[in-house]
Formats: C-alpha cells, structure tokens, sequence
C-alpha cells in the first residue's frame, strides 16, 4: 500500500480506495456504537473523520468539509456524553425525542446555513463543484451530529437524509466503497433508530454504556 488514497482492490468494476474502505468501515463502526449508545462511538467517529477528510480533501470540498466537521463534533460529542452524566436516574444522560421547538429550530438552522454555505460556495468555485450537494452535505452533518451529542433520537432520521445525498455523490464521483456499505449504513440507521425509540420510552434508561467511571 503506497497511500492511503491508492487502489485497494476492483469490485464490480469499481476501483476501491483505501481511504474510502478504511475510513467508511470505522464509520460502520462508529454507527453500530452509537446504537448501543457506547461513548466509543465518539473515538471511531473522530478516526472516520479524520481519514475520509485526507481521502476526500482537493477532490470534493463538501465532502471533505463534512469530515472536519466530524472530527471537530466528535470531540465536543465525547465531551457532552461525559458531561452529561447524572442527568439520568442512574447517573447516565438518556435518550429522547427533541422538543417540537427543538426540532423548529434545527430544521431551520439547517436550511439556513445550507443556503449561506451555497452561496459561499457559488460565490468562490474553487471550493466546491457541486455547490448545493456539498453545502446540504455539510450542514446536515452539524445538525445529525449535535442532535446525537444532545441524546435525540432524531439523530438518525438527520444522518439518514445527509446520506440519502452524500453516498450517491461520492459514489459518483469515485469513492465507491461509499456506495456499496449504503445498505448497510441503511441497515444500521433503522435498527438504531428503533432502539433509541424504544428506549426513549424509558424513563431513566441510559445513553452511555461503558463510559469512565
């Protein structure tokens, strides 16, 4: 293996990445964390983050900037999680629809900041050649990502539609291991979005599993 953005392997005619495989298979496990509402979700989310941004980075601007913003989320997310211990009745944060007023207030933040970030994008070119996939790439990450730090079940719905848009376009555009693990991102997304459902039904059931002592 030379670099991380060389060829792994051929599968179905779709050259695959390195980069792509290693850094969507933590994001696989990053997923699979945060719907057993392990604290580690956070660590492998910040290595997902950080490999996808060097894979992505000079080739596509949205997509890569959803990857900083990844790993700048997945710190502060590591910090809420630990912070918000005791807000449960064992001690632990738990798992929650967000308020109609939450909820308000993210939608809009997110179409709010995709159009500012579109027109940052249509205004200098050289950041990005699809300026609104890119933009909605890039926000809808913030939103998905603040609303798992804060415990909402919502998270999920938010991470399924970033990626109904991010992995066709990476697929497009080359990075086809984004395209193949689709499924099982899909898979992952329903499961964990019954789970916290269920159990935001619970009163005082926990968020974090394993979280320091």
């Amino acid at each position: 293996m030379n670099s991380l953005n060389s060829e792994a392997f051929t599968l179905f005619g779709q050259h695959i990445l390195w980069s792509d495989m290693i850094g969507n298979t933590f994001g696989l496990i990053a997923l699979a964390l945060g719907w057993r509402r392990s604290i580690w979700s956070w660590p492998a989310q910040f290595l997902s983050g950080a490999i996808l941004f060097a894979a992505f980075y000079g080739h596509l601007t949205g997509s890569a900037g959803k990857q900083a913003v990844v790993v700048g989320v997945a710190l502060w997310g590591w910090w809420q999680w630990n912070r918000g211990k005791g807000e449960g009745r064992d001690g632990s944060v738990t798992v929650r629809f967000a308020s109609w007023r939450e909820r308000g207030c993210m939608v809009g933040a997110a179409a709010v900041g995709t159009l500012a970030v579109s027109a940052l994008f249509h205004a200098y070119p050289t950041l990005s050649w699809d300026p609104w996939p890119d933009a909605y790439i890039f926000v809808g990450t913030i939103v998905a990502m603040y609303a798992q730090a804060r415990g909402m079940v919502e998270f999920w719905f938010a991470w399924l539609l970033v990626d109904v848009v991010g992995v066709p376009l990476s697929f497009a555009n080359g990075y086809a291991f984004s395209g193949f693990v689709y499924v099982v991102y899909g898979a992952l997304v329903l499961l964990g979005m019954r789970d916290w459902w269920l159990r935001s039904r619970e009163a005082g059931q926990p968020v974090l599993e394993g979280a320091p002592a």
